[in-house]
């Protein structure tokens, strides 16, 4: 039997308008959909009649689908000969483990391809008025994993490069660690009153923003009730937002369901 294929596909940020083409097409002509938690359910929808849609979404301290499962569904249906498309929400290789996906199919021969995706860091943050760069603002930008802060992953991270060296930094998935994160960065030599945002369901009509210091975004996120899925944006470039929050200005005008 010949053996199928596998597209690991970004399907963007939330705003279901935001995938791709190529992405669309991938959705279009799969056999088999194995679609992870955050991904906008609407771009299901375009999934051909009779397709297989299989769920392993995972949230904090919730894992549907182990990794390694995964691994083996999307080689088992590809091995049967089917199209599949692994559907991750923002792009498939920041933080979206294709990485891992890719080498597993790699290691069972298994044709692939990787589709990017819009990340969350810069659709998020551009729908909250704030652009990662800015000429007068930031030349630089990086994007952290804000999880798991405890000491083996702070090995990994160079805060003081990230305080000091870097003009706009995304953390993702560390709303559970903003004190700590903002504790680093000051310790680390980051100026206590570098304007922070979170960002919540970034591009999607449940998008809230919140917008303090270092040392106050901790206690606007509480009062707000902020929390998980959101984007922590550190730098200057959050200045911006009270300019240039076109998103909240134009919801009344955007398509019904959209925003």
């Amino acid at each position: 039997m010949k053996s199928g294929k596998v597209f690991l596909v970004g399907a963007g940020p939330g705003d279901e308008r935001l995938i791709t083409v190529f992405g669309l097409e991938c959705i279009q002509t799969a056999d088999v959909i194995v679609y992870d938690r955050l991904i906008n359910k609407n771009l299901l929808k375009y999934a051909k009649k009779g397709a297989e849609l299989i769920y392993c979404g995972k949230s904090p301290g919730n894992h549907q689908l182990e990794q390694k499962r995964i691994h083996e569904i999307l080689i088992e249906k590809a091995k049967a000969g089917k199209m599949v498309t692994r559907l991750k929400g923002g792009d498939p290789c920041v933080f979206g483990r294709a990485g891992e996906e890719a080498e597993a199919l790699a290691e069972h021969s298994i044709p692939y391809e990787i589709v990017p995706g819009v990340t969350s860091g810069i659709a998020a943050s551009a729908y909250a008025g704030i652009p990662v760069t800015h000429r007068d603002y930031a030349s630089s930008f990086a994007v952290v994993a804000g999880h798991g802060q405890s000491a083996k992953s702070d090995e990994r991270i160079n805060w003081g490069a990230l305080a000091k060296g870097i003009d706009t930094i995304a953390f993702y998935m560390g709303i559970g660690n903003l004190q700590t994160i903002c504790e680093r960065l000051i310790t680390h030599g980051r100026n206590p009153l570098t304007p922070v945002a979170v960002i919540q369901w970034g591009t999607t009509a449940r998008q809230r923003t919140v917008t303090g210091t270092l040392l106050t975004i901790q206690r606007e996120v509480e009062q707000a009730g902020i929390a998980h899925p959101a984007i922590i944006l550190v730098g200057e470039v959050v200045r911006l937002r009270e300019k240039i929050k076109w998103f909240e200005q134009n919801a009344v005008l955007s398509p019904a369901g959209v925003v």
